[in-house]
């Protein structure tokens, strides 16, 4: 390996490969590696209303949705017009990143062992799949990642929606990956 491809791995990486990998695949009876539910990817996407009115709105959720992830934000566009919103096709209403290998290992990190026990009154996320394997979590207000505060996030706070993509599509897998790398879910 050369020295670009030789970096430290992040805790919930090496707890994934040494750990829960192995142990997924005996409590879930899989035979072959590749069966062993693992997380693809994480997006994290932002809805900016105020961007219909004033360009500065979206342009502050940019530079704090970039802070938090560490990767600079797409910015996402309505698909048709809602005239009720006043918004139409093409206008830009959001910003959104989707994060992979080294950067989705620190910022799921990051969220679970730093954001979510800053959320008052917290109890945990609830259990809640999509059907599909991917986990969706959405969070109030984006003041409980360190970063937001350090990138000027003080005049307006937005919400965030995380989606975790896995690579398998059974709800039950999906979940006790999840809970194996530690996602705080609600006690039944």
């Amino acid at each position: 390996m050369s020295e670009k491809q030789t970096r430290e791995r992040t805790f919930i990486e090496k707890k994934y490969q040494d750990d829960v990998c192995p142990a997924l695949r005996k409590d879930l009876n899989l035979q072959n590696v590749m069966q062993t539910p693992c997380i693809e990817k994480i997006v994290v996407n932002v809805g900016v209303k105020e961007a219909t009115t004033d360009s500065k709105h979206l342009q502050n959720a940019e530079r704090v949705l970039q802070a938090i992830t560490g990767q600079k934000p797409v910015r996402t566009q309505a698909r048709r017009s809602v005239a009720g919103f006043k918004i139409r096709e093409g206008m830009p209403i959001g910003v959104c990143v989707t994060l992979r290998s080294e950067r989705m290992y620190v910022f799921l990190e990051k969220l679970i062992n730093l954001a979510l026990p800053k959320v008052r009154d917290f109890h945990g996320v609830p259990a809640k799949l999509d059907g599909q394997g991917n986990y969706n979590l959405g969070i109030k207000e984006w003041n409980i990642f360190p970063e937001a505060e350090k990138a000027g996030a003080t005049e307006k706070s937005h919400g965030l929606n995380i989606t975790i993509h896995t690579n398998t599509n059974d709800d039950q897998h999906a979940y006790a990956l999840l809970q194996a790398l530690g996602m705080p879910f609600k006690k039944s």
